[in-house]
């Protein structure tokens, strides 16, 4: 019995995002509204045995390990990973159960040249006997639910051959991102073929799990296409940024502006403690997200992406409601 068969239907889960997607933010996520399931930024399963096991790096050193901190609040947490070698996948399989996941994933959908040139990634809907054997080669490492995110094709949809092969293996889960590699973001996310992809499920084994992704705007939404399609949960990608408190219900337009100034301040101050040596520079995206509007929005957010630290992000907050303030006066 893994956490995926207690997971009450429809449930919401976090997308995996690199650089987005680590320990403070899904501190952020808990603290807002929490996700039913987190998920980490993918890690290079190669990367982690070459750091530990050939290179020898303390896991305190690692930067790889620092992306697989785990945060209070975040259960359950799925640890996603990557490659196109079986035996890197079971030992990156075994190392995140030693360190406390509850779920393993494999990414089988990243459209990043650097991942595909490896074998890994999306380009592993070209070859899906390798794709089979990388399930089964972490689900024999590891007493771990294992779970495949992917998407419906790579050159075109192909649906009716990808998804059987991996139903084939039986992970605990699938989650589809609803467009090809080749679209990548530039459509629509093509939620019509969920339905076929649940019929498909259902067909060959109705107890994987199928988790639709792509173009999710909020929970209201996430409940639409969930009844629509017959799926059994969704995963929230670009919903969340500028509102962790999506998981809640809540959507941006609801937030007072104060409200996410706070939860930015937040999250810098908790970025700077857990996930050194990240740069600080990061987390400009998520000031372009939260900072919006709002009459000199733009002002405020080109000052706030010139900060170096939480101190100065703090100071320039102080100084925007001190302005603020004697504008109103």
């Amino acid at each position: 019995m893994s956490f995926w068969n207690t997971l009450q239907k429809p449930f919401f889960v976090m997308a995996p995002l690199a650089d987005v997607t680590d320990v403070a933010f899904r501190l952020l996520v808990a603290r807002c509204g929490a996700s039913d399931v987190y998920w980490t930024e993918f890690v290079s399963a190669d990367g982690l045995y070459h750091t530990r096991e050939v290179k020898k790096i303390p896991d305190a050193e690692n930067p790889l390990m620092r992306d697989l901190l785990i945060g209070s609040g975040q259960r359950p947490i799925v640890a996603q990973i990557f490659s196109s070698k079986p035996d890197m996948i079971a030992y990156a399989a075994h190392l995140v159960e030693q360190l406390g996941f509850d779920g393993v994933d494999l990414n089988m959908g990243c459209p990043d040249s650097s991942v595909e040139k490896q074998g890994a990634g999306a380009a592993l809907i070209k070859t899906p006997e390798r794709a089979i054997e990388l399930i089964t080669s972490a689900q024999a490492a590891t007493r771990l639910p294992v779970s495949v995110k992917t998407r419906v094709g790579y050159s075109k949809e192909i649906l009716d051959e990808w998804l059987p092969a991996l139903l084939s293996a039986r992970p605990a889960a699938i989650t589809l991102h609803l467009r090809t590699r080749k679209e990548m973001s530039l459509v629509p996310a093509r939620w019509e073929l969920m339905q076929r992809a649940v019929e498909i499920r259902d067909r060959i084994d109705a107890r994987v799990l199928l988790i639709g992704n792509g173009d999710v705007l909020d929970l209201a939404d996430a409940r639409a296409k969930i009844e629509e399609s017959g799926c059994d949960g969704a995963m929230i990608g670009r919903g969340m940024f500028g509102n962790p408190w999506i998981f809640a219900g809540r959507t941006s337009e609801e937030t007072p502006f104060d409200d996410k100034l706070d939860a930015l301040l937040s999250l810098a101050r908790d970025f700077e403690a857990l996930t050194p040596p990240k740069h600080f520079a990061i987390l400009k995206k998520h000031i372009k997200a939260f900072v919006t509007g709002f009459d000199g929005a733009a002002e405020l957010r080109a000052r706030l992406t010139e900060a170096n630290s939480a101190e100065e992000l703090e100071s320039i907050v102080r100084a925007y409601h001190i302005d603020s303030t004697r504008r109103r006066e």
